[in-house]
């Protein structure tokens, strides 16, 4: 059983993935639009992930007695100036996310609820992985500049990389999610 104090963490850090994958939905909506089919496959990969990380959380909070909480969200922006905008807003995002979850692991930790503290190890071995992944594309990005031709070859291979997210998705989804 989990106290009041991580149930609310909990209920918390779920409202955040959620909204997490509607931030990207509306991002990938943008890339679509505005000619990046890659960029737009990866970020619709990213609303997926996001709402798997949603509902793993929902599960680990029912299977430990808590009350999960379904809160409303407030619509996220769909006004970007440029791929590169787009992904420095993914990072600001998951640095946003990763500080976060660990505020819930300090609260776990002061409530004593190790188990959760040790469930959100995934969260937070998850949180540097999608961090050093942003980096690299915008990276990849500043590299490009303005550059059509090279926006055109980051954007191939964030397609790329949306397949390799899909395989890896649907395993994240066979784990119980």
């Amino acid at each position: 059983m989990v106290t009041k104090n991580v149930e609310k963490a909990l209920n918390e850090q779920i409202k955040k993935e959620e909204h997490s994958s509607r931030i990207y939905l509306a991002m990938a909506s943008w890339c679509e639009r505005n000619g990046y089919p890659g960029a737009s496959d990866w970020l619709y990969k990213q609303t997926e992930e996001e709402r798997l990380h949603m509902l793993k959380l929902v599960h680990y909070l029912n299977d430990r007695g808590g009350n999960t909480l379904v809160a409303s969200l407030d619509a996220p922006t769909a006004k970007y100036k440029s791929l590169l905008d787009v992904f420095q807003q993914v990072l600001k995002h998951e640095e946003f996310i990763s500080a976060s979850i660990n505020d819930l692991y300090a609260i776990c930790l002061k409530e004593k609820d190790f188990t959760s503290a040790n469930y959100l190890q995934w969260y937070i071995t998850e949180q540097i992985e999608e961090e050093s992944t942003v980096r690299s594309i915008l990276d990849q990005i500043n590299l490009a500049g303005t550059e059509r031709g090279g926006l055109f070859h980051i954007d191939k291979e964030l397609a790329t990389a949306a397949k390799a997210k899909a395989k890896s998705l649907a395993t994240l989804a066979d784990s119980g999610a």
